[in-house]
């Protein structure tokens, strides 16, 4: 059998033996986290929180068909998704290693048939380094729950494949329908997570390599420069560039112009389609492959991104789940953009003790009044003096106890500014020491519990002295340090073989690791464990475990002298890395006969009064019961008020709405008065001669617009702050019901 047929079947062996173990161990039904969230949105194609993944959604729905009226199986289908998902991943990464493989055993260019040790050696090396990824800790656990991250990492293992498939037909006339493919997967990648657009300068790096005889420094760091900009491009100028551009339009032509609404968002879309015939015209006209190419690349960007118009669709529709209202261009704008959750300070910016000296008012919000956009409220944001900002601010938040918990890792006070030296201290430490490396290891080395905080479980570990809690845990794994070594001997193999695929996949690790900790610029304190972040750098690392397998047969040139049983050695040596991520990981990956996360939906629902209202705070205690109405219509008459998004009007306009069995909730104030821009803050200033208001006279004053509660608006708002005419509002009609 030929080298490219056993190459074929090898690979959908191992896609079919991950998706089976993924099966096996998957969640039967919702988990906690987003994942119920997710579920719920998926079978009824409704808008999660931003910025969605609407591809995901579709694919979700049209697994949950298979459901055939059984409730009870749509979770377990959804969940399906991202186990087939991963299987894929597995898939395209063997194939990626054996061409890597096959480069670094025959030469840069194979041209002949490899022969009997080296087909070994080549499948080998991409079957360890596919299951050491497949039965890798963090990768597993995105695999068995229907969360994004299974199929961003697919993205990402489809089109590093997709462009080494180039690179070997670069030569052919029609070798750039390769590129237009990965132009096409990464606009479908933005419809599930952007984690995928990372890899686009390792991708710029392979062009740069092939398409360049004398590669040089400078042509490196011009390669570098171009990449970057075109993942900028995608990321501030595509994504919501696009459809802030839109926006301006629509607001132009229906304010200024006096045309009816989404008359501006037409006309953009006539000028922008123009444009874009003008381009291929013009590439056309003067023979320009590389414009043509790109401009074809652009628009399959474009095409693939094409899956975020099922957000502002449905939400038209005024779902049951329809977080931020993104029903038209401008809200859909503020949805892409993350605005609800705030920001970061990056390269640039204050430290926790910095005062405000000033605020000024950003962008603005709009709503429809009569025929035009009205102004509703201005983001406001805060001013800083020079001397309080820094390069690298790592030591940013000031929310309460958030202090104390930098004081764990870098010796600062609070009432002194952090230096340089101790922002770099607490990104080395905590940052990329906690919150990457330790992850890293957790999946290479091993890991100690699946206690929040763990740490990793070094071979020497014993378990003298631990409580019983976490000397049985199923999550204590150890993995003898051996994936780690390994794929350490294949970095330093391939640097030695091939030293430009190495930058590659160095860049490749990089930027979906380090960089992310940097642009993540995570506090002190985090919910939950954040791994799933960086699969796409575990990933990278799996590459070089596989091509392990090619350097530990060439230490063993010096031990052994008959090639067959060095390379019989190799491959029982490599193998046996997966083999004990396997044993070892089983039995906390298992999650078939979990049901926690549904079974206290059910009961929480089933506790309440009839036609309750039931106020929840945040993920763990929301989302499942969505998922129990959504999906198994459990309790349908509740209706579930979640804290979180009662500062929101969008939250407020839908508790006024029917859902399902559940009556409109008859709020006291009408939308006038609780809108955003409007009563977003009220101060309280006390008054000798009022001892006390009772809270229904007040809301009164609030709907009169009464001098004696006027409001403060250019306040900056965060977006867990409760606006007290919400809560105020609900409880007033809580007590009313009662």
């Amino acid at each position: 059998m030929n080298f490219q047929r056993m190459n074929n079947l090898l690979g959908w062996l191992l896609f079919a033996s991950a998706l089976t173990v993924y099966i096996l161990t998957l969640e039967p039904t919702a988990s906690f986290w987003d994942t119920s969230e997710f579920i719920a949105s998926a079978h009824h194609l409704l808008v999660p929180h931003p910025p969605g993944a609407p591809l995901f959604l579709l694919l979700g729905r049209v697994f949950s068909l298979f459901s055939f009226g059984d409730a009870t199986l749509v979770a377990g289908l959804i969940n399906g998704v991202s186990a087939l998902s991963s299987a894929f991943t597995v898939l395209f990464l063997f194939w990626t290693i054996t061409l890597l493989a096959r480069k670094l055993v025959q030469g840069q260019a194979p041209s002949t048939e490899p022969v009997a040790g080296e087909k070994v050696l080549i499948l080998g090396a991409g079957a360890v380094g596919a299951l050491a990824f497949a039965f890798s800790d963090s990768f597993w656990f995105n695999a068995v729950e229907a969360e994004v991250y299974a199929m961003s990492t697919l993205c990402t293992a489809f089109v590093v494949w997709a462009m080494l498939k180039w690179e070997a037909r670069a030569h052919e006339p029609h070798s750039d329908r390769w590129l237009i493919l990965i132009a096409y997967a990464v606009g479908l990648s933005i419809g599930v997570h952007l984690l995928n657009l990372l890899a686009l300068p390792a991708l710029g790096f392979i062009y740069y390599f092939r398409r360049s005889a004398n590669p040089t420094w400078q042509g490196g760091l011009l390669t570098l420069v171009v990449s970057g900009a075109i993942l900028g491009g995608i990321l501030v100028g595509v994504i919501p560039g696009l459809p802030s551009l839109a926006g301006d339009f629509e607001v132009f032509f229906v304010n200024s112009v006096g045309l009816p609404f989404n008359s501006g968002l037409l006309i953009f879309l006539a000028v922008f389609a123009t444009l874009i015939g003008f381009g291929f015209r013009y590439a056309a006209r003067t023979r320009n492959q590389v414009m043509n190419t790109a401009m074809l690349a652009f628009v399959f960007i474009l095409i693939g991104y094409s899956s975020y118009l099922i957000v502002p669709i449905r939400s038209s529709f005024n779902p049951t789940i329809d977080e931020n209202k993104p029903d038209d261009v401008l809200s859909f704008v503020s949805y892409l953009k993350r605005e609800q959750y705030g920001d970061r300070p990056l390269l640039y910016g204050p430290q926790f003790d910095a005062q405000p000296i000033a605020q000024i008012e950003g962008a603005p919000r709009y709503e429809r009044q009569g025929d035009k956009y009205v102004v509703l409220e201005r983001r406001i944001e805060n001013v800083y003096a020079a001397e309080d900002k820094t390069l690298l601010p790592r030591l940013y938040s000031n929310r309460p106890g958030h202090i104390s918990e930098y004081q764990k890792w870098v010796n600062v006070q609070e009432d002194a500014k952090p230096t340089m030296a101790q922002n770099l201290s607490f990104l080395l430490r905590y940052q990329l020491g906690h919150m990457y490396w330790r992850y890293f290891l957790w999946n290479f080395v091993g890991r100690e519990s699946d206690v929040q905080q763990a740490g990793t479980l070094w071979p020497t570990a014993t378990k003298d002295g631990l409580p019983q809690l976490l000397a049985d845990n199923k999550a204590r794994n150890n993995f003898l340090l051996l994936p780690l070594l390994l794929g350490g001997l294949g970095l330093v193999y391939q640097v030695r073989r091939d030293g430009r695929k190495a930058l590659v996949l160095g860049l490749l690790f990089g930027l979906t690791g380090v960089a992310i900790v940097l642009y993540l610029n995570q506090p002190p304190i985090e919910p939950r464990e954040r791994d799933y972040t960086f699969v796409g750098s575990f990933y990278a690392f799996a590459i070089w475990i596989g091509l392990g397998v090619l350097g530990l047969h060439q230490v063993l040139r010096y031990l052994l002298r008959t090639p067959n049983l060095r390379v019989a050695t190799a491959m029982v040596g490599g193998l046996l890395v997966p083999g004990i991520m396997a044993v070892e990981g089983w039995n906390d990956h298992d999650r078939s006969g979990r049901y926690s996360a549904a079974d206290s939906a059910h009961n929480l629902l089933n506790s309440c009064a009839p036609n309750a209202i039931l106020i929840t705070f945040a993920d763990n205690d929301t989302f499942p019961l969505w998922y129990a109405q959504e999906v198994e219509g459990v309790r349908r008459d509740v209706r579930i008020a979640v804290l979180q998004y009662l500062p929101t009007d969008w939250h407020i306009g839908q508790l006024r709405r029917q859902s399902y069995d559940s009556a409109p909730v008859a709020l006291t104030l009408p939308q006038t008065s609780y809108q955003s821009g409007t009563n977003d803050y009220l101060p309280y200033v006390a008054n000798p001669a009022v001892p006390a208001v009772n809270v229904q006279e007040f809301m009164q004053l609030v709907r009169q617009n009464s001098p004696c509660c006027k409001s403060r608006r250019k306040v900056a708002r965060s977006y867990c702050r409760i606006r007290p005419t919400s809560f105020i509002c609900l409880l007033t009609r809580i007590k009313s019901s009662a």
